[in-house]
């Protein structure tokens, strides 16, 4: 079930912004990025609030999707409009598999072990890592043309597609045609 993020008046100004650390006034718009509830039986989603300026900076995708869901007035709708594409580019996605460009050429692909060279397409997947002490999950890299193989996910590239926000459409044509 997928949670719907919100737009509304904050209710009581005692939310601080996740970002900022700053009140939320009364009645002022806030933005919900909504979250699994641990203690709900029924599914019913938490909300972890910010500002709309400071989520427009660190969930710009997500503030998009509940603008465009939000009914009411929007003050400076341009200017936050503005302000989430200038910033969908900067902020990594939170789902895998996705594409990017590489920043550096020190990650090796997971698959060859090969490095992947600075500025070449690559598609991030969730693998688990064993630190010693516990176990946690990140992003392992691969080679566009290791992927398919490494994957074996037919859906694949729609999943890219559908995560890789940073991409240009001649990026997206690209690891089209080397998947």
């Amino acid at each position: 079930m997928t949670m719907p993020h919100m737009i509304e008046p904050a209710k009581s100004g005692r939310a601080a912004c996740r970002k900022c650390k700053k009140k939320i006034e009364k009645g002022q718009l806030r933005f919900g990025l909504a979250m699994e509830n641990a203690f709900s039986d029924s599914g019913e989603p938490s909300y972890r609030w910010f500002h709309l300026e400071c989520a427009s900076q660190t969930k710009p995708v997500e503030l998009g999707q509940a603008i465009s869901s939000y009914d009411g007035e929007l003050p400076d709708k341009d200017k936050l409009e503005q302000a989430i594409a200038a910033n969908k580019k900067k902020v990594k996605p939170s789902s895998y598999p996705y594409g990017e460009r590489s920043p550096s050429g020190r990650a090796a692909c997971i698959h060859c072990d090969e490095k992947i060279a600075k500025g070449d397409l690559r598609i991030a997947v969730e693998r688990e890592i064993d630190t010693g002490a516990f176990t946690t999950s990140g992003a392992g890299y691969l080679h566009v043309g290791c992927a398919a193989e490494y994957a074996d996910d037919d859906e694949l590239l729609e999943k890219i597609k559908t995560n890789s926000t940073s991409l240009e459409a001649a990026d997206l044509a690209e690891l089209e045609s080397k998947l």
